[in-house]
C-alpha cells in the first residue's frame, strides 16, 4: 500500500505521486477507466494524474483514499504539493507547461508570459496588482521569468504563438520597454526558438476573437488546452473541447501573417519605439 513510507522530496514530486497513483490502482484492480468512474472524471484525467503532467488537487486525494484503500497517503502528500509561487489558477498550468514537448498559443492583448522581458512583466503584474508592495511585485516578475526558462532547451518545446498586433501596439511599460520586448521576441524567432506570426488588424473578425488559446501537448499523456480570464483559470482533457480549439488555432495560423513577415512587423515597431524613445 503507497502509505507504507514518505515519498523522497528529491525527486519529481508529480512523477513519483502519480507512480504510486498507479501501482495502488492496479493492486486495486481497476483500469483507469473504471476509477475514473468513481471520482466522476475520464479515464485520461487518471492518466494525466499517473503520468504526473496535472496535478492532484485536495478533493481528488481523499477521493483516491477512499477508492483505493490507501488511507491519507494522497491526501499527505498533495497538501504538501499544494504550495506554490503562482496563484492557485494558474498553478497546474505552469507546471504542466514544463512537460509540454509542444505549446501552441494565441495571445490577444499582452504579449504572454513565455516571450516577456523583466521590465514588459514588471509592467503587467504592477499593472494587474496596482497596490501590492513592490516585493511582490518582484517576486511575480521573478517567477515569470523561471517559467521562461523551459526555452533554454535547444528542441524543447516547440513553442508556436500568435500575437495580435493589438498586443505589439499596446503600450506596456512605455517605448523603450516595448522596443525591448519586441527585440526579445525577435531574438527568439531568429534563433528558432520559437515560432511567431502576428495576426494584423487589417486581418478583421476572427474565430478567437472571445479569447485567449493556449494548447499543450505532451509525450505520454492526452493534450489539454488552459483557460485564462481576469483572475480565474481551469485546465480542460475533454477531447471535443481540444479538438475545437485546435481547428480554431489553425484558422488563427491561417489568417496570420507568415513567420517571415511577422518577424519584418515586429523588428519594424521595436525600431519605431526605440526612435520614439531616443528622437
Amino acid at each position: 500500500m503507497p502509505g507504507s513510507r514518505d515519498l523522497d522530496p528529491s525527486s519529481s514530486p508529480r512523477a513519483l505521486l502519480g507512480a504510486e497513483l498507479r501501482h495502488a490502482r492496479e493492486k486495486a484492480g481497476l483500469s483507469q477507466e473504471e476509477l475514473g468512474q468513481r471520482l466522476f472524471v475520464s479515464g485520461s484525467f487518471i492518466g494525466q494524474l499517473e503520468a504526473g503532467t496535472r496535478r492532484m488537487q485536495r478533493e481528488y486525494a481523499r477521493l483516491l483514499d477512499e477508492a483505493l484503500g490507501t488511507e491519507d497517503f494522497f491526501q499527505r502528500h498533495c497538501a504538501a504539493m499544494a504550495k506554490s509561487k503562482y496563484p492557485e489558477h494558474f498553478a497546474e498550468a505552469v507546471e504542466v507547461e514544463a512537460e509540454a514537448t509542444a505549446i501552441r498559443q494565441y495571445a490577444p492583448l499582452l504579449i504572454p508570459g513565455l516571450l516577456q522581458t523583466p521590465d514588459y512583466a514588471r509592467a503587467v503584474c504592477r499593472a494587474y496588482q496596482p497596490t501590492a508592495p513592490k516585493e511582490r511585485v518582484e517576486e511575480l516578475v521573478t517567477a515569470r521569468m523561471e517559467r521562461g526558462r523551459i526555452l533554454d532547451d535547444p528542441t524543447r518545446p516547440l513553442l508556436w504563438v500568435v500575437l495580435d498586433e493589438a498586443a505589439l501596439r499596446r503600450l506596456t511599460g512605455g517605448r523603450t520597454v516595448m522596443a525591448e520586448a519586441l527585440r526579445h521576441i525577435a531574438d527568439l524567432s531568429e534563433r528558432g526558438r520559437a515560432i511567431v506570426q502576428v495576426l494584423p488588424l487589417e486581418a478583421g473578425a476572427h474565430t478567437a476573437m472571445q479569447g485567449a488559446i493556449k494548447l499543450m501537448d505532451f509525450e505520454d499523456a492526452p493534450p489539454l488546452v488552459y483557460f485564462e480570464g481576469v483572475g480565474t483559470g481551469r485546465l480542460e482533457d475533454d477531447p471535443v473541447m481540444v479538438k475545437d480549439q485546435r481547428f480554431r488555432y489553425e484558422l488563427l495560423t491561417a489568417c496570420a501573417l507568415s513567420p517571415g513577415k511577422s518577424l519584418a512587423l515586429i523588428e519594424g515597431l521595436a525600431q519605431d519605439y526605440a526612435h520614439e524613445a531616443h528622437p
